[in-house]
């Protein structure tokens, strides 16, 4: 699925780069300046959920074109066989067969190149970016909850365990509590890289609107278990869309 999507998102970030291209082109030489500038923004991407995470960047000027940036990701990864079923008993939503949550928080250093400058309140700037740095994964279990002696009465909260008998698809209710388990997470090291576009609409010179596109990839110096019976690794491809809003000055 993943190789399906990356030709088409290829083709739409070309296609965003000739109409930056052109917009930039016809614009006067008036275009405005900015010594740093600090945005946020919600993540989606091939290795997360419906939303990914969050973004934070901060960015100062080196020269003219040159940016450099400090930033933090904060993101929820999911193995790519994961999916979401409803208990037979219950209707809630779990995932069978997951018994951990992976967690990265994504320390970067980079830089950020302006190829395409833009004219007050028009047009587009495009930014080629890139960055790398090291990524601190935080492993926490996840928990379900099952019934205890086939009874709707009598439940048990619970770090799902494929060797456990009574972790059957039929005795499981939902999933545990939010944060529940948290205190009992491990930690793994890594490092993550960076490279993509950014594409920054905004029409008021001192605050910022667009959106980035680009390839990370995460990666632990140890197999992070995800899944037991499937098949887990310690390398995290992903493509990525965020969308950004952040000031300037």
């Amino acid at each position: 699925m993943l190789l399906f999507r990356i030709p088409r998102l290829l083709l739409s970030v070309a296609a965003l780069v000739l109409l930056g291209t052109g917009l930039a082109q016809g614009q006067t030489q008036d275009s405005y300046e900015y010594n740093s500038e600090f945005i946020w923004g919600i993540n989606k991407n091939s290795s997360g959920g419906l939303i990914g995470g969050f973004v934070f960047k901060k960015s100062r000027k080196m020269t003219d074109r040159l940016f450099e940036t400090f930033g933090l990701e904060v993101m929820n990864v999911k193995h790519s066989q994961e999916v979401r079923q409803s208990a037979r008993a219950t209707g809630n939503y779990f995932i069978f067969g997951k018994s951990n949550y992976l967690y990265s928080f994504r320390l970067q250093y980079g830089r950020d190149y302006i190829l395409f400058d833009k004219a007050p309140q028009q047009g587009v700037e495009i930014k080629a970016v890139g960055a790398i740095g090291p990524s601190i994964g935080i492993v926490a279990p996840y928990y379900i909850e099952r019934m205890v002696d086939n009874s709707f009465f009598v439940t048990v909260h619970e770090q799902y365990d494929p060797n456990n008998p009574e972790h059957r698809f039929e005795n499981i209710l939902g999933t545990g509590n939010l944060f529940e388990g948290l205190g009992e997470s491990s930690l793994q090291l890594g490092v993550n890289l960076k490279l993509g576009l950014s594409f920054e609409f905004g029409t008021v010179k001192s605050s910022v609107t667009g959106f980035e596109v680009g390839f990370l990839l995460d990666t632990y110096f140890n197999k992070i278990i995800l899944m037991p019976t499937a098949e887990n690794k310690a390398v995290f491809p992903t493509v990525y869309f965020t969308l950004f809003y952040g000031s300037r000055k």
